[in-house]
């Protein structure tokens, strides 16, 4: 039996887990998560090691039989070299040797990507991706980017930037996201849908109405938008309307330039599949090249809510295969 420990690193939390892959399938065993110590690398690594031998020790996994540890975290990171390099969301991480410590903590090979890489890894590998050759994968949760599989591979690009797609200014003026003002991330991310709400208001740009988004007590999220669509709340409704036409034309975009089998999409999406993909297919249909079009599918991610996981694991795994 092969055994894999996988490390999601985030700015907010960081979580290990125990998993075994078997028959071509990740069976996540045990995990273990708790608020990522962003100004400490060091205190975060020893507590991810605590847990990590915490694990171990519950699923009775004896030195040995642990193949090898997948750490998933925001970039930029030297992918190559197992360094941190300063990501926006862990500021205090500057050039850290995560996998160099995790290898001497635990004598296995120790594997690092950026989020949406091990994502799209995962979800190519194990999810919704599986038997595509060309496939891309976008976050749409606390940001919006983007992990590539080219030709049956990992595309990192020259300096492993491939896929910041949300960086990519869709309007001159909007939701900023990827410190930049009406950029894809700022429509195509639970901050930027927030913040557009902020913006719609500010610019008068919807009528008033008794939207019980804008007279709740509650903080705004991202969760309570598509809550008060789904009930039918007009407000909510032109909010998620403009930001699936916005994630629509990213897609055509996608589509036109990679012509991929598939596009995978994760988290606020895969959740409310049914208040944007009405409007992606009428997007898609006016903006992308026909032919490409028809050879994409449009999936929502198959790994859910536990993708976190899976990528991290994945990431270990296919490492460990050479097939990064």
């Amino acid at each position: 039996m092969s055994y894999y420990a996988g490390i999601d690193l985030g700015g907010t939390k960081s979580a290990a887990c125990i998993a075994k892959v078997q028959d071509g399938k990740i069976n996540i065993l045990k995990r273990s998560e708790f608020p990522t110590i962003a100004d400490s690398p060091r205190s975060t690594m020893l507590k991810l090691t605590s847990k990590l031998r915490c694990l171990l020790s519950d699923c009775c996994i004896a030195d040995g039989f642990l193949e090898s540890i997948g750490i998933s975290c925001g970039g930029p990171l030297d992918s190559a070299k197992g360094i941190i390099l300063s990501p926006p969301n862990l500021p205090a991480w500057d050039h850290i040797h995560v996998c160099k410590w995790f290898s001497e903590q635990f004598s296995v090979p120790v594997y690092l990507e950026n989020d949406a890489n091990a994502c799209a890894l995962a979800e190519w590998r194990f999810g919704s991706g599986i038997g595509t050759d060309n496939m891309v994968f976008l976050t749409f949760g606390t940001g919006f980017g983007a992990g590539l599989i080219l030709n049956g591979r990992l595309y990192r690009g020259s300096s492993g930037l491939a896929g910041e797609i949300g960086h990519i200014r869709a309007e001159h003026e909007g939701p900023a996201g990827y410190g930049k003002e009406g950029s894809y991330e700022g429509f195509c991310s639970g901050g930027g849908m927030v913040r557009f709400v902020g913006h719609v208001i500010e610019k008068q740009l919807f009528p008033e109405s008794p939207s019980p988004l804008l007279s709740s007590c509650k903080t705004i999220s991202a969760k309570e938008i598509c809550r008060l669509a789904d009930k039918g709340d007009p407000f909510s409704l032109h909010i998620i309307e403009i930001c699936a036409i916005e994630l629509g034309r990213c897609l055509s975009l996608l589509i036109d330039l990679l012509n991929p089998d598939a596009i995978v999409i994760g988290s606020i999406y895969q959740r409310n599949v049914d208040l944007f993909l009405p409007t992606l297919k009428r997007i898609i249909t006016f903006e992308a090249l026909p032919h490409a079009a028809e050879n994409c599918r449009i999936l929502p991610s198959a790994l859910g809510d536990a993708i976190g996981d899976y990528a991290a694991v994945s990431v270990g795994y296919m490492g460990l295969k050479n097939e990064l």
